[in-house]
């Protein structure tokens, strides 16, 4: 499923006078513009042009494709407080416009953010940008379409996107609201684990070891005597299954379990090493190396494509968890997509990551869109392994 962000904003030079919106559509894994849309409408407040641009900006994700999963950032609180069901909808003219904008996608399938306006700079230039075409007696039209990464020079890695307006890290300041606090916990260990052999979710589905169950019960403790825990998640792969029913019957709590949680897709290459890999297959392992879009051999899945589905089951985390503690179980590749997300970091920083079975790793998702990363790879609950 794909999911999408959605920057919208509205202006008014008067309020009410000669108004515009702006709104703009990003993958959401990568930040790359895919749409662009902005108008003049005329006479309206700022709000009705805000939520026009809301509007316009659905439509826009609506037709890349009407089954994505969609995050909505706009620095107007009225719009995003209403929309989130928190506030009411007084005026008569904003009704209808909500009507519109909740009709867009199945319900559910949008979550709204507040963030500030220095945040919000490309929808609030499109939006400018329509009001100035209207003052000149001219529709608006788009500088450029949306720009294609240019093909790097063979034997180079594509350069990573810039990401779409990264937040600046919370860490130096107090946050907005309560967080939701992702707790990531990798499975133990299986057999394949001790022999660095590639396990994915196209092969075999390998249960923890005696040693792999044991450090997901010191995990289990550890969680439990911290406390806060409110929600376990789990991928559907046994492993992770298995080291959550051992923390969540410790935190007397069910495990709800997420398909978009699951393991990269590494396909022929499941079950092999590293060094297997580099034999058997070293053009494919070249690429993928070189370039978060391409796969492994045999049709497995793209970091790409794994960031897509992992945004997606966040969100639908932080949705039904919002402002709570969740243990999320999981696997190497999600974990390390989540804390890389969460620092505006490039693909190729997940390479450079050391993740333990049974490791801890905690981050904070604000109700701004920031996110705190906390912890990472925090194995001081496990037994000491004799050398």
């Amino acid at each position: 499923m794909a999911e999408f962000i959605v920057e919208a904003d509205g202006g008014s030079r008067g309020n009410p006078g000669p108004a515009g919106y702006g709104a703009v559509v990003r993958d959401a894994a990568t930040g790359r513009v895919l749409a662009e849309t902005a108008e003049s409408i005329g006479t309206a407040t700022n709000n009705v042009a805000e939520y026009r641009g809301l509007i316009a900006g659905l439509r826009a994700a609506h037709e890349l494709d009407p089954e994505a999963a969609v995050r909505v950032r706009m620095d107007s609180k009225l719009v995003v407080e209403q929309m989130s069901g928190r506030w009411k909808i007084k005026h008569p003219d904003m009704r209808p416009l909500a009507m519109a904008a909740k009709d867009v996608f199945p319900p559910g399938a949008v979550r709204y953010e507040w963030i500030p306006r220095e945040r919000n700079k490309h929808a609030d230039r499109l939006a400018n940008e329509a009001m100035d075409a209207a003052r000149r007696g001219e529709p608006w039209r788009p500088a450029a379409p949306p720009a294609e990464p240019a093909a790097p020079p063979a034997g180079r890695a594509e350069p990573e996107p810039e990401p779409a307006a990264p937040p600046p890290a919370t860490g130096w300041g107090a946050g907005t609201g309560t967080a939701t606090t992702f707790l990531l916990l990798r499975h133990g260990e299986t057999a394949l684990t001790a022999h660095k052999r590639f396990s994915g979710s196209g092969g075999d589905d390998p249960a923890l070891t005696p040693a792999g169950r044991a450090q997901a019960e010191a995990a289990a403790e550890a969680i439990a005597a911290a406390g806060g825990v409110r929600a376990v998640v789990s991928s559907p792969l046994a492993r992770c299954r298995e080291t959550a029913v051992i923390a969540a019957a410790r935190l007397g709590l069910d495990v709800r379990v997420e398909p978009g949680l699951t393991e990269t897709d590494f396909g022929a290459w499941e079950g092999l090493t590293f060094a297997e890999i580099a034999e058997r297959h070293p053009a494919d392992m070249a690429a993928w190396l070189a370039s978060s879009d391409a796969r492994p051999t045999g049709g497995g899945e793209s970091f790409d494509e794994v960031a897509r589905r992992v945004a997606v089951a966040r969100d639908k985390t932080i949705a039904r968890n919002a402002g709570s503690t969740v243990l999320v179980v999981t696997h190497v590749t999600p974990v390390k997509t989540l804390l890389r997300l969460a620092l505006g970091a490039p693909s190729a920083s997940m390479f450079r990551m050391e993740l333990s079975p049974a490791s801890l790793s905690e981050i904070a998702y604000w109700p701004d869109g920031n996110a705190s990363v906390r912890r990472f790879n925090d194995t001081g609950h496990l037994p000491l392994t004799p050398r």
